[in-house]
């Protein structure tokens, strides 16, 4: 039987959204997981919402040297997986250098900078999380279509890199995280109903949904080098 129970598993943006998600259902399958941000605030409060043994510790994935002295010193994992959101929504022309570079460096950057250091077991995995604006476009999201893009891209080739063990991409549509914070509550219930209206599979993504899936390729051995699309049916829409 494919099993989580007792496996060390990491997981990168653990304190909100899918990467919480995943911290709860890893965590309720039996594994020592441990999350990590740059906030330690935001992962106390997570750790209030999960399993008893839940380790938090903070990281900024966008310091080389963060990075390098977090996997030195915790240098063997079996399951990593990196969530984080891609910021620089806007006109290209709207938004300033600086922006769109920390956009690049918040996610694929990171990402990069783990795939670098992470030391995997040889049946462990490493799971990005990536986004559907790669796939599906859409006005003023040419950024964060572009950052997202680039992280499936590396999927195929990290996966024969760290063979055996494997390289995966779950890429999520619409989801419920607090990405959607942002907007007053009765523009976000507005956007939701929009969104479960137009996807054959009539809801809002929720972060146990990709979760799932995270899970899927941790465990199945025979799943490497694959982009994963978990997005309602939005691909097959024109909405």
């Amino acid at each position: 039987m494919l099993s989580l129970k007792n496996k060390k598993v990491l997981i990168v943006g653990g304190s909100s959204g899918i990467g919480l998600g995943t911290a709860l259902m890893t965590a309720e399958a039996g594994a020592n997981v441990t999350i990590v941000g740059r906030d330690q605030n935001r992962l106390n409060d997570a750790l209030k919402s999960l399993p008893k043994g839940v380790v938090a510790k903070t990281l900024d994935a966008t310091s080389d040297a963060q990075v390098e002295a977090f996997f030195k010193a915790e240098p063997n994992w079996d399951h990593v997986v990196a969530s984080a959101g891609a910021g620089g929504r806007g006109k290209l022309g709207d938004i300033p250098m600086d922006k769109a570079m920390a956009a690049m460096d918040g996610k694929f950057w990171a990402y990069f900078r783990i795939a670098r250091a992470v030391k995997l077991a040889p049946d462990g995995s490493l799971t990005f999380v990536s986004g559907l604006l790669s796939q599906k476009a859409a006005s003023g999201a040419a950024l964060v279509a572009a950052v997202n893009a680039a992280v499936e891209g590396l999927t195929g080739s990290l996966a024969l890199d760290f063979a055996p063990a494997r390289v995966n991409t779950i890429c999520p549509g619409a989801v419920d995280t607090p990405l959607w914070d942002q907007l007053a509550l009765d523009a976000r219930k507005a956007l939701y109903e929009k969104v479960a209206a137009t996807l054959p599979a009539r809801m809002m993504g929720q972060p146990e949904h990709i979760a799932h899936a995270i899970m899927m390729v941790m465990v199945n051995p025979y799943i490497t080098g694959t982009v994963m699309f978990i997005e309602g049916g939005s691909r097959h829409t024109h909405a």
